[in-house]
């Protein structure tokens, strides 16, 4: 069998930027080579049993030579494989992917191109800097930076360049920007002519500087930028100072650790990144099946027995419906009974299998749930109280003092994930200016995932989801600087926004 090989541009930084096409390439991938500037974040759709060959290159080191990666694809292919070679920005565009190309055709194996988003626009775009606009720039042209333009064989035609009037995107040309000005100024492009300076386009940790041609190189080194740094020279630097919208964000460039498991993580990570911070992903907990299910499946069976049944939370929703499914039933299975959601992340969770929740309290917690439930006459009622294996047990009590007769039922397990100890503590090194707990069990583990060490948490902010969350973070020695009035993810991010919305770093 012949393989076949993907040239997948991976976009400039920002994982949402690969396109569709791309992404169902990788999903497919039974090899993926993957360059430097790209977002370990896209390689998560590959397949678990997908081999994959970091092949990135920095200027002084690589980790293959281009031959040697030239061959690997060619290797791999006559393999009968199905190769991404995963490349930042677009494959065509300074990206190699013409010689790579090359080889593959001369050793007669296919091959696909799927464009990539380059940086060369995307960099600027997300700097607020159109390359192009009416009455200012009717055209824009990309140059690679990485040869010396003081050479007498250069290629590049810099004193045309310097009088053409339209935008200059200069990629890969740091080391070089020097004398890169110094020629453009000798060919007539005037001292004051406006540029930029954009480090990391696109990513969280982008940093844009603007200036002059005359100064902008020494306005970039004292904001100590270093590679890689896309520089645009134009009168559209100009319209940064209007359009800057991806820097100006509330909370774009803080660090911001999140501890849910990470089949929960997502939702947050994805609010937190549109609130512009840099997401940190440290799963402190696991969502886990339990390891018998025969107790959850009988009591399921004689469902029609219960007066109520009220969820402890999402998980336990979907826990309880698959294994309804199991046994071949549906929400139909809970009809003539009365559901309680402990939150509003509950509700939703049984909203999205069509069930409308009877009761759901004010505030996610047990002391609220008890007394806004007082009011009825517990006497005789029977409650199942589906909730993970560990926990707390004031709902429980507090029901049974009412008179209720209560079964709390382990639908999962809630385990610590193993082998994250030191990631925790790298996490904390690299920085982090914020963290948040969504539950009790992920302030509890992150702290032993610390050995008790809470000098890295007291320098950073602490935002909880809630007062049991709050409570539990309290109880552990834990300065709690923000509580979501709010009791969900998205209340949480509102939260940190609502605070740092006035720009300053301060502690409540």
């Amino acid at each position: 069998m012949t393989g076949k090989v993907y040239l997948v541009g991976a976009g400039p930084g920002d994982p949402g930027l690969i396109t569709v096409k791309g992404m169902r390439a990788l999903e497919q991938a039974q090899v993926v080579v993957y360059d430097r500037l790209v977002d370990p974040v896209q390689l998560q759709v590959v397949p678990e049993s997908a081999e994959r060959i970091f092949v990135g290159k920095a200027r002084g080191r690589q980790e293959l030579t281009q031959p040697e990666i030239n061959q690997l694809l060619v290797d791999k292919a006559a393999q009968g494989l199905i190769v991404v070679r995963l490349k930042g920005g677009d494959p065509f565009v300074f990206g190699r992917g013409g010689e790579e190309a090359l080889e593959l055709k001369a050793n007669g194996l296919p091959f696909e191109i799927v464009p990539g988003v380059t940086s060369a626009i995307a960099g600027p775009a997300y700097a607020g800097i159109p390359l192009t606009h009416r009455g200012i720039s009717t055209s824009f042209t990309i140059v690679s930076g990485s040869e010396d333009p003081s050479k007498p064989e250069s290629t590049v035609p810099w004193e045309v360049l310097a009088k053409n009037g339209g935008t200059l995107v200069v990629l890969m040309g740091w080391a070089s920007l020097e004398k890169i000005l110094a020629t453009l100024q000798k060919e007539g492009m005037p001292a004051t002519t406006p540029a930029a300076l954009i480090q990391w386009g696109t990513w969280s940790d982008q940093k844009t500087v603007t200036g002059n041609i005359d100064n902008i190189l020494d306005l970039g080194k004292d904001a100590g930028l270093t590679p890689p740094v896309i520089t645009v020279i134009g009168d559209v630097v100009n319209l940064r100072e209007e359009l800057a919208w991806f820097d100006k964000r509330t909370l774009f460039g803080k660090r911001v650790l999140v501890t849910r498991s990470r089949s929960q993580a997502s939702r947050l990570c994805s609010l937190l990144e549109q609130a512009g911070a840099h997401s940190v992903e440290l799963p402190t907990i696991e969502i886990a099946p339990l390891e018998d299910f025969s107790e959850l499946d009988a009591t399921l069976t004689k469902l029609p027995e219960y007066n109520w049944v009220v969820f402890a939370s999402a998980n336990a929703v979907d826990s309880v419906f698959e294994r309804l499914e199991s046994q071949g039933k549906d929400a139909r299975a809970l009809a003539g009974i009365t559901i309680g959601a402990i939150g509003p992340a509950t509700a939703q969770a049984l909203s999205r299998r069509g069930i409308t929740a009877d009761f759901v309290p004010s505030r996610p917690v047990s002391e609220t749930v008890l007394k806004e439930l007082s009011s009825h006459d517990w006497n005789g009622v029977s409650v199942l109280l589906p909730s993970a294996d560990i926990g707390r047990n004031e709902l429980e009590n507090g029901l049974t003092k009412l008179g209720a007769k209560v079964n709390r039922l382990a639908a999962y397990r809630n385990v610590t994930v193993a082998g994250v100890s030191d990631l925790a503590k790298q996490a904390f090194l690299d920085g982090v200016d914020v963290v948040t707990f969504t539950s009790s069990s992920t302030v509890r583990n992150l702290v032993d995932m610390l050995d008790g060490d809470r000098q890295a948490l007291e320098a950073s902010f602490i935002a909880c989801i809630g007062p049991v969350t709050s409570a539990t973070a309290r109880e552990l020695g834990l300065r709690v600087d923000l509580e979501a009035t709010e009791h969900t993810v998205e209340g949480l991010v509102d939260a940190l926004t609502n605070h740092f919305s006035t720009g300053e770093f301060s502690r409540t």
